[in-house]
């Protein structure tokens, strides 16, 4: 993965020799998959105009933050970002390892000193400054996104003010760390409850949400009192170094922030052995999420852990079918179905299962495919070739055990990465699609007679994160909600996350709880104080 390599070519000019020498290209059984020649100029064209402007403005970042300085990997060793949509790379950021996150760490560590030392108000400005400027720098964040993760322009916006919104609603919670009194059972003593930062915190984030997925946890972390390192992916560090650019105009301290990339495996032992690091927060599938949970065991680390899920989306006979489809269109389809909470499962009561099934059909059949920055699409590509193995192979699967693909079913005639939105009916529990996370644009239908039916199927899993439910039936709502082992339930809506209310899963989908006032708790420590001799004149 990490190789030798200059600098980040950034510039259009830069890129087009890199590319008439052959160095920007994918392999060859990628590229070859490329959408018809004048498309892909197109596309090409606007994506290089993109990166120039944001290179212009400062945000393209392409060198690790460690200490306040952006710094190359020690060995100058770099990987490739690609853009999904062309195949193209738009930056070379620093291959990092082991030395270069222990370095953060120490950095991260004597930075906590003063950082936890300030007030909560003093935090609280510049936390809100920071929301400021990523709100003021909105479109350019967006086009990032878009430009390294590849879905729709519209979305990507949307989640920079999703994203912003954490680091403004934890401004706000710095403020409100309250402690307590507890009346003593004894008359000379009194008792009181501190509330205290955790310390050092290693936050490890995704590729599917390359900011909110940050913000939601240094938000927290750092309205608390905590210094972060930051591991975004390697697929998608850009946005996060976009972010810590602008954290840095907005005063925080060097050292408060910092942020590391390359060898997941090095930085994540890093992170895991160095006593410094007091948590880890990590937002991913739960086969690493286990990993880092038996490595923090050594160090006694606190962790929160934002798994993968297995949505079951439950449609009762007596929904309102124009609200079942738009919600389970929003909770499948948005950012190409990769995201954690995205219906898995689309459960359906045989009374409206064929009328649902061709409602969806006709809904879904409208989603625009393409590059995310053409106007009116609904739909980008997928992250990579791997990415659409995956919802290949789920959706053989399914075909040979007798499920029927009513729409989509294959590779987009773009190519590259694009697939195209797919319906498939007659879906059963022991088909991959039904076990597994397809975390593609895939919307299997299950077919079931009575509630407690659809329960047990919904339930059905070793995953426990988002489900949704559609029914007009108030006390059905309640009974079906409760009965459901998720951390989150929709009820007749598909787009649930909000920095308001608290998010994480039971079961394999994790520990702990990001946004909300639940959020603040999982970097703060408990200390009790008793006070002796209280009597004395």
């Amino acid at each position: 993965m990490c190789k030798n390599l200059p600098g980040v070519m950034t510039s259009a000019l830069a890129r087009m020799a890199l590319r008439s020498s052959g160095l920007l290209s994918r392999p060859s059984h990628v590229a070859s998959m490329h959408s018809p020649p004048v498309l892909s100029r197109q596309i090409s064209m606007e994506a290089q105009s993109v990166a120039s402007r944001l290179n212009s403005s400062g945000l393209l970042r392409s060198q690790g933050l460690i200490g306040g300085k952006w710094t190359e990997a020690y060995d100058a060793k770099t990987l490739k970002v690609y853009n999904p949509a062309t195949g193209e790379v738009v930056a070379n950021v620093p291959c990092m390892g082991g030395r270069e996150t222990n370095d953060a760490i120490s950095s991260a560590y004597d930075a906590f000193t003063t950082w936890s030392k300030l007030t909560a108000a003093e935090r609280s400005k510049f936390l809100r400054k920071w929301y400021d400027l990523l709100m003021a720098h909105k479109e350019d964040l967006g086009q990032l996104i878009t430009l390294e993760q590849g879905k729709p322009l519209k979305e990507a916006i949307g989640e920079v003010g999703y994203g912003a919104s954490f680091i403004e609603f934890f401004a706000e919670e710095a403020k409100r760390v309250y402690g307590d009194i507890i009346p003593s059972p004894l008359a000379d003593r009194r008792l009181f409850v501190l509330k205290q930062p955790v310390g050092v915190v290693g936050a490890i984030a995704p590729w599917n949400f390359p900011l909110a997925m940050i913000t939601r946890k240094v938000g927290p972390a750092l309205a608390c009192g905590c210094t972060v390192v930051i591991k975004p992916s390697e697929l998608t560090p850009l946005t996060a170094l976009a972010a810590a650019e602008l954290s840095l105009q907005a005063g925080i301290p060097p050292g408060v922030i910092n942020v590391v990339m390359g060898n997941a495996s090095e930085i994540g032992d890093a992170l895991l052995a160095s006593p410094q690091v007091r948590k880890i927060t990590f937002t991913g599938s739960t086969a690493v999420g286990k990993k880092l949970m038996a490595g923090a065991a050594s160090t006694v680390k606190k962790v929160s852990l934002e798994l993968g899920g297995n949505a079951p989306c439950i449609i009762f006979d007596d929904a309102d079918l124009d609200v079942a489809v738009k919600g389970t269109v929003a909770a499948k389809f948005r950012n190409s179905g990769q995201t954690c909470v995205c219906a898995n499962r689309v459960i359906v009561q045989e009374g409206i299962y064929e009328k649902f099934a061709k409602a969806l059909s006709s809904a879904v059949q409208n989603l625009q495919v393409g590059d995310g920055f053409t106007d009116g699409v609904a739909q980008g590509p997928l992250i990579n070739e791997a990415a659409v193995h995956k919802v290949e192979s789920f959706i053989q699967d399914a075909v040979s055990k007798g499920a029927k693909v009513l729409l989509g079913g294959k590779r987009h005639s773009l190519g590259m990465t694009f697939y195209e939105p797919t319906v498939i009916s007659d879906v059963k529990s022991e088909m991959l699609l039904s076990r597994e996370e397809a975390f593609g644009p895939v919307a299997p239908l299950l077919r079931f007679k009575t509630e407690e039916e659809a329960i047990r199927i919904a339930n059905d899993t070793d995953a426990g994160l988002a489900a949704y439910v559609f029914t007009t039936s108030l006390q059905r709502s309640w009974r079906v909600s409760e009965a459901l082992e998720y951390g989150l339930v929709g009820v007749n809506e598909g787009l649930i996350s909000t920095e308001v209310a608290p998010f994480g899963g039971v079961k394999q989908s994790g520990l702990g709880r990001e946004g909300s006032k639940y959020g603040m708790e999982e970097y703060l420590e408990i200390k009790y104080v008793c006070l002796g001799d209280m009597n004395r004149h």
